[in-house]
């Protein structure tokens, strides 16, 4: 963390948004420096959960995997060539208009995750 604040010097917040509920959290900034640097640091993180059990998150990280076997499979001579290749993957993707197929329907979503909705409103049972 201390290397992305570095990296982003001007940002007021960095917003961090995270696929396991509350399982990172600031308190792990006082591990290694001293408190009060630990505090300025942690201060300028914001902490965004994904629910564990319907994460959009996992699009994107299905997205991801495309990338890596479809470009990172060959050799890389630099972080330039990287950039180009993955860019040019991405832009291909996208002019394909490539689709995840969601096999998660909008009755098993709510079958599955009623107990939840019930919390929210005790009048969906």
């Amino acid at each position: 963390m201390q290397a992305l604040a570095q990296q982003y010097q001007g940002a007021i917040k960095i917003r961090l948004v995270q696929n396991n509920l509350n399982t990172h959290d600031a308190s792990a900034f006082y591990e290694n420096p001293p408190a009060q640097q630990a505090r300025a640091l942690a201060e300028r993180f914001e902490f965004y959960y994904t629910p564990k059990s319907a994460s959009w998150l996992n699009m994107i990280e299905i997205e991801f995997s495309a990338i890596a076997r479809l470009c990172l499979k060959q050799r890389i001579r630099s972080q330039q060539q990287l950039e180009e290749e993955v860019l040019a993957l991405v832009k291909d993707r996208q002019e394909k208009q490539i689709k995840i197929n969601w096999q998660f329907s909008i009755k098993e979503a709510r079958s599955k995750l009623k107990r939840h909705y019930v919390k929210i409103n005790p009048d969906n049972q």
